[in-house]
């Protein structure tokens, strides 16, 4: 039974980390990590990502603007443009590495404890990308929950506030958290695979036969 279901977690776990890495990806080149609604003038909304600010129009549109300075940025921005590049290459190593350890994939059949290692480190990737998604985007919200609730700032200036981006960002960061878990999961079996025992078996034959050719008369 456990034969059966392992390349069913394997390909959950591997569509899951892909649902998380285009999720990650899509987080990355999101203008919403900020938004801001100013009292004064409710027909805009003014969001800010890690590349752009825009300000959203009723009438005109959205109109964005590139940040002209890396280094001008806020800390948490910079870094988060780093981690958020590294979540995304990581994600991309990983579905390569664990997408070749499949037991599906017929590729390296007889060589089971190879896809073994490919699944394991394409997990391990898979948790690396999901823990640098979900560390810039939690670092965004606490700076931004900080700013918030600062009491040096005059209450007439208005607040930034959580933008679509940070929860898209959460979710990629879980799935894939729980795809490299999957596949890690399937690893942890110790059932054989049904060629190993087919060669197994055909060897023991063989064995049983020269036996009985030495043993007649």
């Amino acid at each position: 039974m456990a034969l059966v279901y392992q390349p069913v977690m394997q390909l959950s776990g591997i569509l899951v980390s892909l649902l998380g890495w285009v999720l990650s990806c899509l987080t990355t080149y999101l203008p919403q990590w900020k938004n801001l609604n100013l009292e004064l003038n409710e027909l805009e909304i003014w969001t800010m990502g890690l590349w752009q600010a825009c300000v959203v129009q009723e009438e005109g549109g959205m109109q964005c603007k590139d940040f002209d300075s890396f280094l001008a940025l806020p800390p948490e921005l910079r870094i988060s443009r780093i981690l958020m590049f590294f979540s995304n290459g990581s994600g991309l190593l990983g579905l390569l590495l664990s997408g070749f350890g499949l037991d599906c994939l017929k590729i390296g059949e007889r060589q089971q404890e190879q896809k073994k290692r490919l699944l394991l480190f394409g997990g391990m990737l898979f948790w690396i990308s999901g823990i640098t998604a979900i560390v810039p985007v939690s670092w965004v919200a606490h700076a931004t929950v900080q700013e918030f609730w600062d009491e040096n700032i005059p209450d007439i200036v208005p607040r930034w506030d959580f933008g679509e981006a940070l929860f898209v960002g959460w979710l990629a960061g879980f799935c894939l958290i729980l795809g490299g878990s999957l596949l890690n999961c399937t690893i942890c079996s110790t059932e054989v695979h049904p060629s190993s025992v087919h060669y197994a078996v055909a060897e023991q034959q063989d064995q049983c036969q020269c036996l009985e050719t030495e043993t007649r008369p």
